[in-house]
């Protein structure tokens, strides 16, 4: 992907969507080729290596949160920010704000709805200022209203850091806000034909 680029990709669930962010994101090893972010090897690091690119170039959205259960809202937010060694108390605020939790700074992951925890991972995604910004289902426990509200703020945020944007959904309301979508089993496909060809079968 470019910088500054926003890209859905759609598919069926259990297509694979998660495995491919997790391979992206160096949290899976691949069995074969490799994956660079900004010109470094994720694929061939070491875990140490490996979770030091994911916090200075990544920002990871996951499907279901992962949220530390022992820290507030707004602690989550810093510790992820740490991991980066840079942690900004009045960014993360703000970017609580942002997501319609400013009331709830101080609450714990079991006191908040779905929907809210899913806001808190958007803010602690986005609080590094990544340059790719990995979405896996951002919206999955949202209503309508909410979900675009925090679609828009993960696509303005990405903007006004040119940070690239690579989504997964199989919500054809959130897909089709993006000028750029492939679906998953194509690429699948074409992967497979290219690599019969090299193999010569």
């Amino acid at each position: 992907m470019n910088k500054g680029q926003h890209f859905a990709l759609s598919g069926s669930s259990g297509s694979g969507k998660t495995t491919l962010l997790n391979l992206i994101a160096g949290i899976l090893q691949p069995d074969e080729g490799r994956v660079e972010l900004d010109g470094c090897s994720i694929s061939g690091a070491n875990e140490a290596l490996r979770d030091r690119i994911r916090a200075e170039l990544l920002g990871y959205i996951f499907q279901t949160f992962n949220l530390l259960q022992g820290y507030t809202c707004l602690e989550n937010v810093l510790l992820g920010m740490s991991f980066g060694g840079k942690p900004d108390r009045a960014r993360a605020v703000e970017l609580l704000r942002r997501v319609g939790l400013s009331r709830r700074l101080e609450y714990f992951p079991r006191q908040l709805s779905s929907g809210q925890q899913q806001r808190v991972a958007v803010a602690r995604a986005l609080a590094n200022q990544p340059k790719l910004v990995l979405a896996d289902e951002p919206t999955g426990n949202l209503d309508p209203e909410n979900a675009a509200e925090v679609l828009g703020l993960i696509r303005d945020t990405c903007k006004e850091n040119g940070a690239a944007l690579l989504l997964v959904s199989h919500d054809k309301s959130v897909l089709g806000q993006f000028e750029e979508i492939r679906d998953l089993a194509e690429i699948n496909q074409a992967g497979a034909c290219k690599k019969g060809e090299k193999t010569g079968i």
